[in-house]
């Protein structure tokens, strides 16, 4: 007698769903363009089918933004209690994390204000899309004219009311500021105290973070009506935006990881050649999980075994890094932001994007080290600086392509940030941090 074990069947991973999606919606969109773009059917499927599932996905992740935001930012600085052992390390780490996020999204706004990828769209095409959510646009231009500029932009940032703040996309930076400043009360509190909080924080982003993946489970749908919304009206010039934006993105992140980190690297006293050259496993690892998270035991190991770095330095700025120096990350929430500003003909002022620059930092700090953290992070930017959300279906087709390029230059940066930071300190010290601690599971 004889028995079977039946081979389970491999599901088809979510970014192949999305592609798919991304390329069924473009091929219909497109044919719906050349043969009869403006036929009734076309008109009912956009306003009775695609348009609504699309306006209901960017809804759930909206519905989800504050309370996931709030608990990654707090979560994030509140690592930042091991500052209290480390001492200088944990500073250093800090201003290094920062200085090196701002160069990051000052090169990536740069070289789209520069290269502007998403300009030259026809305008009464880019409004006709917008049409086609007229209650969603309508709120996000009244959130344009209600949108503090000049001195009271820098005065809003500290907010009267955070929970007036957190029920208004154009108030979202005073809720990420307050956040910052609930994490840093926590780290500054006597630790026994604040345990029961951290963990109840710690809680809800689980928890959020479990629901953005039973929506994100939407996304291959959601874009699909995207795209054929998309290529409906624009036809095949949204092939050639789309391929300027990636374009414009690899480029950027290029520059920040081999003439950025190089230049740090050099003034911190190490070879910029023999860095890359030791972390390549670290590299390959990164691009093909597109998660921080995932290439952290590696990263640890290329770290202590290839650089040579104390252990006692590697652990906490990595193990930090992992979720609170995602350099590549707030370069393209930045990049695809203007991108997107630029496709619908938004003009958006020194301030505006000031003000853009400061959340992509701290998105980075807040942002889930996890393939596609950094979209609901793009979603309510957008709709802070006045852009409509639904052009985030046109970057979900290739967003995993480029997940993968900007993981990488986030564990690049974590490994140059602890080379940086190891410089001065004694190589012979043991860890501060026992590994169970040092080393979080991905």
């Amino acid at each position: 007698m004889s028995s079977s074990t039946a081979t389970p069947r491999r599901k088809l991973p979510l970014h192949w769903k999305m592609l798919i999606g991304f390329i069924a919606g473009l091929v219909a969109g497109l044919a719906a363009y050349l043969t009869s773009a403006d036929a009734e059917w076309v008109q009912a499927v956009t306003r009775y089918v695609t348009t609504p599932f699309s306006t209901i996905f960017l809804n759930l992740i909206f519905m989800l933004i504050v309370p996931l935001l709030f608990s990654a930012l707090v979560a994030g600085i509140a690592e930042m209690g091991d500052v209290r052992s480390l001492g200088r390390i944990g500073w250093k780490t800090l201003a290094y994390t920062v200085v090196l996020s701002t160069v990051a999204v000052v090169i990536g706004l740069v070289a789209t204000n520069w290269l502007r990828p998403g300009a030259g769209v026809d305008p009464v095409l880019a409004n006709s899309l917008i049409a086609e959510n007229t209650e969603r646009t309508q709120q996000i231009v009244a959130s344009v004219d209600d949108t503090p500029r000049g001195m009271d932009m820098l005065l809003s940032i500290v907010p009267s009311n955070v929970i007036d703040a957190a029920s208004s996309n154009a108030s979202i930076l005073a809720l990420m500021f307050f956040a910052v400043m609930f994490g840093i009360g926590i780290v500054l509190t006597d630790p026994e105290k604040t345990l029961p909080l951290r963990r109840v924080i710690d809680a809800v982003f689980e928890v959020s973070m479990t629901l953005i993946g039973l929506v994100i489970r939407l996304a291959p749908y959601a874009v699909f009506c995207f795209m054929f919304n998309l290529a409906a009206i624009f036809g095949f010039e949204l092939l050639i935006r789309l391929g300027a934006f990636v374009g414009v993105v690899v480029g950027a992140l290029a520059v920040h990881m081999f003439i950025s980190y190089s230049i740090a690297l050099k003034l911190a006293g190490h070879s910029p050649l023999a860095f890359f050259r030791n972390i390549q496993e670290a590299m390959l690892m990164a691009f093909s999980t597109a998660s921080s998270n995932a290439t952290l035991p590696t990263a640890l190991r290329v770290a202590e075994e290839n650089l040579q770095l104390p252990p006692r330095v590697s652990r906490f700025v990595l193990t930090v890094g992992a979720t609170a120096n995602q350099n590549g990350t707030a370069l393209f929430e930045g990049v695809t932001v203007l991108f997107l500003a630029q496709f619908f003909g938004v003009d958006l002022t020194l301030g505006q994007q000031f003000m853009v620059m400061l959340v992509c930092i701290l998105g980075g700090i807040g942002t889930a080290g996890v393939p596609s953290g950094s979209l609901p992070v793009i979603a309510l930017i957008c709709a802070m600086v006045g852009v409509n959300p639904i052009g985030i279906g046109l970057i979900l087709g290739v967003n995993h392509f480029l997940d993968m390029c900007r993981t990488t230059l986030n564990v690049t940066g974590d490994l140059a940030l602890a080379a940086i930071v190891s410089k001065g300190e004694p190589v012979d010290a043991g860890p501060v941090l026992p590994v169970e601690e040092g080393v979080r599971p991905a």
